[in-house]
């Protein structure tokens, strides 16, 4: 097992003063852009390459063609996310032709995979700048040694298991934040590549957790995420072991008025858990809980480690304890070997937990994993009818759902204006579901009480309930 590294203050510190002597540099570059790619962790490592760059003295650039750096976040879980990023990256050196003085960056899980830094040396000559998910604490010090030397600075470091803490952090928004409470997976599904890019479980400190959100309530954010690659793990590997639903408990006592969190493993999902969310007034009624598949053959085949009927027992079991609960998934189809009795397995679990929604994926061999050593694949025809079938069985299910809430109310968190009207407000519900309505006499950052009038495909429309 590796051991964790925290990365010292002095170390901290020696950023810091990379950062400042890069603002005194004379024609250093100006402005950034990043693009990212993949899930809510890489989302919040953006924000912090932001802040790291804006302590640098560097401003966003909204056109990503004029800024003077232009990173990309990359995500390796899927083949397309990672076709998709270097497409991106290399259309960028046509745009390097004509601006000489732009660098191009890239970093995060697909730097991270094996053969990357040598990959990228070789056959991506214009990118001037990568590191890996280990290392994004240094990229003061890795930008400003590109700058200087005038040569490329390819630092991927075999160095994972890293906690920085005290990284600058720009966040996207002033009411809602996320806050990484562990990194890393030990659970080695047959499919995923993350335990190979983003290293072993590690926890943060409850001290350190619960100083960044009370710090971030009393700078007016109403919202948390609660990020982890398995945050049903946390706190294993402290000396001091506190669990997952104890730090829930702790982080309600700081006055933050919405947590949410993700991602949670059924294997790891605990009574304990369950009782803490019942019991926890500023948790939001949403539990996002990833089955992969509904066959129990399939399930052994990634080491899911869990079966269906362990599974739905502790659906039933969540569902009892917090009734108004939303639940939602992530499906894989045509795993190598899938049957199309082990798909029908799938069909009828969707159909019996009734999800708010699913998140559904074609499978995709990741080089490195056991499963991509796996024979059977399933022929892209046969993938996408299964796909398309699970789709519409989800469709229906979520159909029928918003249907029955229609007349119910809930809170919700105003984020912004909807984007085909002007005049509506959008938000996220208590069950994570997204909600327009009119706009009245409230603003951005508030929380109001809506009523459901209607639904469309993926949202509810409503109204303010005026206390």
């Amino acid at each position: 097992m590796n051991t964790t590294i925290r990365i010292p203050e002095e170390e901290m510190a020696r950023q810091r003063e990379y950062a400042s002597m890069f603002k005194a540099l004379p024609g250093r570059p100006e402005t950034y852009h990043i693009v990212t790619y993949g899930c809510q962790m890489n989302a919040h490592d953006s924000e912090k390459l932001a802040g790291m760059l804006e302590e640098m003295g560097m401003k966003f650039c909204e056109v990503k063609e004029e800024a003077d750096l232009v990173l990309h976040n990359t995500c390796c879980v899927r083949n397309n996310a990672e076709r998709k990023a270097m497409g991106n990256v290399t259309w960028l050196k046509e745009i390097k032709a004509t601006h000489p003085g732009m660098l191009i960056g890239i970093c995060g899980c697909m730097v991270q995979e094996e053969g990357m830094a040598d990959a990228i040396l070789r056959r991506y000559p214009f990118i001037d700048i990568a590191f890996g998910t280990g290392t994004v604490y240094k990229l003061p010090e890795n930008l400003y040694k590109a700058v200087v030397s005038g040569r490329r600075n390819i630092a991927v470091s075999q160095e994972q298991n890293t906690i920085a803490e005290g990284v600058p952090i720009l966040r996207s928004s002033p009411y809602q934040a996320y806050v990484t409470v562990m990194y890393g997976c030990n659970n080695f599904c047959s499919y995923c590549i993350v335990p190979y890019v983003r290293g072993r479980e590690r926890s943060r400190t409850l001290r350190d957790i619960l100083a960044e959100v009370e710090g971030l309530q009393k700078q007016g954010v109403r919202e948390i995420m609660l990020l982890g690659q398995n945050v049903n793990s946390y706190g294993k590997d402290l000396e001091e072991h506190i669990s997952f639903a104890q730090l829930l408990h702790e982080v309600g006592k700081t006055g933050i008025e919405r947590i949410r969190f993700m991602t949670s493993h059924p294997k790891d999902l605990s009574d304990e858990l369950i009782e803490e969310i019942a019991g926890n007034k500023a948790v939001c009624r949403h539990f996002h809980l990833p089955v992969q598949s509904g066959s129990n053959r399939i399930l052994e085949q990634m080491n899911r480690r869990y079966t269906r009927e362990a599974y739905l027992d502790k659906v039933h079991r969540i569902r009892s304890a917090v009734p108004d609960i939303g639940l939602t998934t992530d499906i894989i189809v045509a795993f190598p070997g899938e049957t199309e009795e082990d798909f029908e397995d799938t069909m009828r679990l969707t159909e019996e937990v009734g999800y708010d929604s699913a998140f559904t994926f074609i499978y995709s061999p990741r080089e490195g994993t056991k499963a991509a050593l796996m024979p059977g694949r399933i022929p892209d025809d046969v993938a996408s009818e299964r796909i398309q079938r699970l789709i519409r069985l989800q469709e229906e299910k979520t159909e029928q759902f918003f249907k029955s809430l229609i007349g119910s109310c809930d809170s919700v968190l105003i984020t912004g204006n909807s984007k085909r009207d002007d005049h509506m407000f959008t938000g996220k519900s208590g069950r994570n579901i997204s909600v327009n309505f009119e706009n009245t006499d409230y603003s951005i950052g508030d929380i109001v009480n809506v009523r459901f009038t209607s639904y469309g495909k993926t949202t509810l429309r409503g109204e303010i309930i005026k206390e």
